[in-house]
């Protein structure tokens, strides 16, 4: 025994919920209709339907859909008291009194009538949007106004039933899917995130303040998604794709969903072409190449945003676009990222997508979707892109509150089951596709924060197996002065010498070995004072090379002048310099070279090569600098 309820929302936003009584049915149906004759046809005019005055075909038809709570206008329904029936003991049936009922629907022309799952909308919102849609020009415009004709618009929707820290469960709306967007009578709008059979969880991007309880709720019938188009190079914007840099609109060219299925392996290539980050110590031994995911992990504070940046940095003239996506970050740290790239030329190139500290869960949830949305397009052209999450802890955070909320049992560190699907289904659309299909590919440069160098917690162990190698980041190495402070031992690449040229495998072929023999005879020679001269020289060589792969900040380096520099490393010569001018002399070497009449570094450059004749002309040159009164450092 239920009844139908009518909600009315004036132009004032004030609700009423009006409902009379009719014919009781048996119990088993548990519906009951919906108004009396004269509210019937009030209703019948304003949504021009005929509705069948004996009301079962009416009663069948939202049968499926009426919430069992009801609101009752009279004292009396059919003839009995309401006290007398019982509702609230045998059918658990709330009851709520009002003063009036039968509200002339036609006489409020701005309003908007929810019946059941139904929604008919005549208000000044809706005609607005209706007017202004596709952004018309003024003649249109004009046009739209004067044949706009007041006319009943069905949509289907539901009503918030509780609503928390920008979540909020809907009841109604039974054919909403994963991923719609839903908007709120306030204009807030919100993701579908969770499907029951009873009710829909809602995440909220905006206006969580002004929903609450009673908000009605209509489908939109799109996905999830973000503008997208070229003039979004260059612009700092939210995961919703609005610019927030205050530089004005962006005009968009497409619309790109923000959840996409990743590219079948038939559909890809291998990794085969270098994406050169310009850090020594990552492109000699761990090398990146285009379509690759590597990720990078450390403690805070650790330079893990500054290896990010550097390679945003080296893609400049390259044909390489990169999108820098800050989810939870501070907007200090986000503003000193987008100042830094601007500096040094960079931003033309790049687009930040920023979900801020301040910024609601469900924001920072959709960030890096946002930001793969983005790149697809770009890829879509046969582009490639080099796309920075930063980082993906804080990602995992915000899934877990978001999770929390709506209900889901937490898992191992109150993480859902799904965490590990969270990442996976990101990471899994950076990829490099096939010629035919364009060639384009995403890189991705994830980042992931460790708790005391931790790298067996959860969320680490996750994205270490759906990357394809990892750069780890030591605090110890950090604090010693070792920067970027790659730890060689931890760090790898699965993709390796594929995405490496003939002349840097070639030039560093020893290296790792090298500093692993550094590293075991660092810690067995302080436990002796007397030293042969053979370990006294592995450890100086050692000392050279830990030297040789230290780099400061916003400084890249090409990919010859690291060719250059990993030959003198490797035949020895940087040696016998002092430990405090190696990199004041190597680099003022490598600036004077690159102008030399052998156009070895320009060899390089052109055919990937080192060819023997190649390695003679640096050595040469090395030692006519190195022993010359002439060559000076500069």
């Amino acid at each position: 025994l239920d009844f139908v309820i009518s909600r009315v929302w004036r132009n004032d936003n004030k609700q009423i919920e009006i409902a009379s009584a009719g014919t009781i049915l048996n119990e088993d149906d548990k519906i009951f209709v919906i108004t009396t004759d004269q509210d019937a046809e009030s209703v019948k005019t304003f949504i021009g339907e005929e509705i069948d005055m004996e009301r079962k075909q009416w009663i069948r038809m939202e049968s499926q859909f009426i919430n069992r709570r009801i609101l009752i206008t009279k004292p009396e329904l059919n003839g009995k008291k309401l006290g007398q029936l019982k509702l609230r003991k045998l059918y658990g049936i709330n009851i709520t009194r009002i003063n009036r009922a039968g509200v002339d629907l036609v006489a409020t022309p701005a309003l908007t009538l929810q019946v059941g799952d139904r929604v008919f909308d005549n208000s000044g919102r809706h005609a607005l949007d209706q007017m202004t849609g596709d952004k018309p020009d003024l003649a249109t415009l004009k046009t739209r106004v004067e044949d706009y004709k007041p006319a009943a618009n069905t949509a289907e929707g539901g009503t918030v039933v509780s609503a928390a820290d920008g979540i909020v469960t809907v009841e109604g709306m039974d054919r909403a899917v994963y991923g719609e967007i839903v908007t709120f009578e306030n204009g807030a709008k919100g993701m579908v995130e969770s499907v029951e059979p009873e009710q829909l969880g809602v995440m909220l991007f905006d206006g969580a303040e002004t929903v609450g309880v009673g908000t009605m709720v209509t489908r939109s019938g799109k996905r999830a998604g973000i503008p997208v188009g070229d003039a979004f190079l260059g612009r700092v914007i939210s995961p919703l794709g609005e610019p927030i840099d205050g530089k004005g609109p962006v005009n968009a060219e497409g619309y790109n969903p923000i959840e996409k299925q990743a590219p079948s392996i038939l559909e890809r290539q291998s990794v085969d072409t270098p994406l050169h980050t310009g850090i020594l110590a990552i492109d000699s031994m761990f090398p990146i190449g285009r379509g690759q995911r590597e990720l990078i992990i450390g403690d805070r504070q650790t330079g893990k945003t500054s290896i990010a940046t550097d390679a945003i940095l080296n893609q400049k003239d390259k044909d390489v676009l990169c999108i820098y996506v800050a989810i939870g970050q501070k907007a200090s740290s986000i503003a000193r990222v987008a100042e830094d790239l601007k500096k040094h030329g960079a931003m033309s190139y790049t687009t930040i997508v920023a979900a801020t500290a301040s910024d609601s869960a469900p924001l920072q949830y959709i960030a890096p979707y946002a930001g793969t949305a983005l790149a697809e397009y770009f890829m879509a052209k046969g582009k490639s892109v080099l796309i920075v999450y930063d980082d993906l802890s804080k990602h995992a955070v915000a899934y877990r509150a978001i999770s929390l909320l709506l209900r889901r049992s937490p898992g191992r560190e109150a993480y859902p089951g799904d965490v590990f699907y969270l990442h996976s289904r990101l990471l899994e659309r950076s990829c490099r596709m096939r010629d035919d299909l364009g060639g384009g590919s995403i890189t991705a440069l994830p980042i992931v924060e460790t708790q005391a160098g931790d790298v067996s917690a959860y969320i680490p162990t996750n994205v270490i197996s759906i990357t394809d190698g990892q750069i780890f980041l030591e605090s110890a190495l950090f604090n010693a002065g070792n920067r970027p402070a790659v730890n060689v031992g931890l760090s790898v690449s699965r993709v390796g010498g594929a995405a490496q040229t003939k002349a840097m495998k070639k030039a560093n072929a020893n290296l790792r070995i090298e500093l692993a023999q550094y590293k075991d005879m660092e810690s067995f020679a302080q436990f002796s004072s007397d030293l042969d001269a053979e370990t006294r020289r592995q450890l100086e060589h050692g000392k050279a090379l830990m030297e040789m792969l230290k780099q400061p900040l916003c400084q890249p380096k090409s990919d010859a002048e690291q060719v250059v520099i990993l030959v003198l490393a490797s035949h020895g010569v940087l040696d016998e310099l002092p430990t405090a001018e190696l990199r004041a002399k190597t680099s003022a070497f490598v600036r004077q070279f690159r102008a030399d009449v052998s156009g070895t570094m320009d060899k390089i450059t052109a055919t990937g090569k080192l060819e023997p004749e190649m390695v003679d002309a640096i050595l040469n040159a090395w030692k006519a600098y190195a022993g010359g009164n002439d060559h000076v450092v500069q």
